[in-house]
């Protein structure tokens, strides 16, 4: 597969110098480049590279601030071009690739090709398998009439699945949750407020703003204090409701 190559000097020998040297690599396409951190702010999202040849030291916007400026997901495989050793440490700070001093010799200049082949392939695969998950959720939630009833889980490039009756009870983690099923907990790539409009609201309830538990593994609420309470599960995990959800949660026990 090619590996699209943008190229961003503001001395132009420097560039035909780049892309002199990637023609001598059958996979690096270059689609174009650009003489100022302007133009390439432009041309990227135009563009669309895969890797960024990027010098440090030019007029207007600095290669620095130009990849302080792009989305994560336009600035994934930068690799600086400069004279100046000093801005070595700056460039790993801002998590480019590759730093290449000029000169550029042969041999590292090929080292980072490599680098840059393997780094792009984690990345495709990586999109590739959450491509897949979307897919599983998606025709999971179809088929099911927009319930859940299992829950596509990720290990490492294999997926399996959870089914819904055997979560005890759901933490949120940011973008993530957690499905803890017993003594095990098996993290998804959905945030807590996506799935709870996806559960069974008879099997399910919030009870805090990062926990939702399965009814029927309630053994007993206790109240405690400022109108909050803390519940028992079968497995003697112990949970906190807040006050927020508890008139739901007792509505739900009540008709259970």
């Amino acid at each position: 597969m090619n590996i699209r190559v943008l190229v961003v000097d503001d001395e132009p020998l420097a560039r035909a110098g780049i892309i002199a040297r990637l023609a001598g690599y059958s996979d690096m396409l270059v689609v174009g480049e650009c003489g100022t951190g302007e133009e390439a702010l432009i041309a990227i999202p135009r563009v669309s590279p895969d890797l960024i040849f990027l010098d440090i030291e030019m007029p207007g916007i600095s290669g620095l601030d130009l990849l302080r400026t792009l989305p994560k997901e336009q600035a994934r495989c930068i690799v600086f071009l400069t004279a100046h050793e000093e801005y070595a440490l700056e460039a790993f700070h801002v998590e480019a690739l590759d730093y290449i001093l000029k000169p550029i010799d042969e041999a590292r200049f090929a080292a980072c090709i490599e680098r840059a082949r393997r780094m792009l392939s984690l990345h495709r695969q990586e999109a590739s398998l959450e491509k897949l998950y979307g897919l599983l959720a998606t025709t999971d939630k179809r088929d099911n009439g927009g319930v859940i009833k299992r829950f596509p889980v990720r290990r490492g490039n294999e997926f399996t699945f959870v089914q819904v009756g055997d979560v005890d009870w759901i933490e949120g983690l940011g973008d993530y949750a957690g499905l803890h099923v017993g003594n095990r907990t098996h993290l998804i790539r959905e945030p807590l407020h996506s799935l709870e409009v996806r559960l069974d609201r008879t099997r399910f309830v919030r009870v805090h703003r990062s926990t939702i538990v399965q009814v029927e593994r309630i053994v007993r609420m206790e109240p405690s204090t400022n109108r909050d309470a803390v519940l028992m599960l079968r497995d003697g995990n112990t949970l906190r409701v807040s006050r927020t959800y508890r008139p739901r949660l007792e509505e739900v026990l009540h008709s259970s």
